[in-house]
């Protein structure tokens, strides 16, 4: 018999696409996608079941279906097609992963459990080193939104590990994933026609394409390779770093550069109308930036990326559109303004 894969979150997409895909695994046997919502993608031959992982009853599913491999993908920083507010989230993410924990510690069939983590649990903060590894300590915890529900849904795994060292745990650190399909804080505000901006800062910020995130996901759920290891936990991200101002540039979407405060006052007005989650967390990414050391996850895990951080942008915005700004656009009209100006040192009429 082959694996049996329990995955949380196949509601969104991403958690779909990975469900579609792991299917064709030839050591995967039964695929069982879990969410408290029906999806609106289909799920080729996986058993969908609805339920809600905050519940006790994901402990009989488990159970019954006699799961040995999980992968949680049911922590995000937005609710799924704007259902619920923050509040429901963060009861998902934390109490839900800690009732899921709860049952695998229950089943012992379990022998692997993946996490889909994220960078977010460094924080952002301006004493933090300009690279992250797997063993820094944040200078500053976060205090409040998705990185603080990062924060304490790593701490409970932590705790499962201890309780259940025959299970293989694999947290993968993801920096932000971008992609046609991208439902992300960061990708709501990169969608906005215009951006604003904190006043004299340019952040560094990395990116991972969706297929990479999805094969990734595959390496860590099934058995190692030969000279790897996929137990830890893991940056994930593309080669290379993008600033704010270039990606700004690469979307043609404009910047209004404002001091702090008024970006503070302007997120919670976006907040308040529903246009987007600019939340204090991601005012600090977008100040401070973030970016992670990833030797571990190629030395280690054995995953080398497809795509680079500028390469996984390039695919987001080719999926969102010209905005205000058209980078060709732009192009041209310096051409022509290049051509009729005079050029500098040289002669005016």
């Amino acid at each position: 018999m082959g694996k049996i894969v329990l995955v949380t979150g196949v509601a969104r997409q991403l958690g779909g696409r990975f469900v579609r895909r792991i299917q064709r695994d030839p050591d995967v046997d039964r695929v069982i996608g879990v969410d408290a919502v029906a999806p609106e993608h289909h799920l080729g031959g996986a058993e969908f079941l609805k339920a809600d992982i905050r519940h006790p009853a994901i402990a009989r599913v488990l159970a019954e279906k006699g799961v040995d491999t999980v992968v949680h993908m049911d922590i995000n920083g937005t609710p799924l097609g704007k259902r619920g507010g923050r509040a429901s989230v963060k009861e998902t993410n934390v109490i839900g992963t800690m009732q899921l924990l709860g049952a695998c510690q229950k089943a012992p069939k379990v022998q692997r459990l993946v996490i889909k983590s994220s960078t977010s649990v460094y924080g952002s903060a301006p004493r933090d080193p300009a690279v992250f590894t797997e063993t820094t300590t944040p200078k500053s915890l976060p205090s409040g939104g998705f990185a603080k529900d990062i924060v304490e849904v790593e701490g409970y795994v932590r705790g499962f590990a201890r309780r259940r060292p025959d299970v293989a745990v694999c947290v993968l650190r993801f920096a932000n994933i971008l992609g046609p399909c991208a439902d992300s804080p960061l990708a709501e505000y990169f969608s906005l026609p215009v951006w604003p901006t904190v006043l004299g800062y340019d952040p560094r910020l990395q990116f991972v394409h969706e297929d990479d995130a999805l094969a990734v996901l595959r390496i860590a759920a099934a058995a190692p390779h030969r000279g790897t290891l996929n137990s830890g936990t893991f940056n994930i991200a593309g080669d290379g770093v993008l600033l704010l101002s270039q990606t700004s540039r690469r979307l043609g979407r404009p910047t209004v550069p404002l001091l702090l405060p008024t970006v503070t006052w302007a997120g919670t007005a976006l907040r308040s109308v529903g246009i987007t989650d600019f939340s204090p967390e991601q005012i600090r990414l977008l100040t401070h930036g973030r970016v992670v050391e990833t030797t571990q996850m190629r030395e280690t895990l054995g995953f080398h990326p497809k795509y680079t951080t500028a390469e996984t942008f390039a695919e987001f915005a080719r999926s969102r559109g010209p905005g205000l700004l058209p980078p060709e656009s732009l192009a041209r009209t310096v051409d022509r303004l290049a051509g009729v100006l005079p050029a500098r040192g040289g002669p005016t009429q």
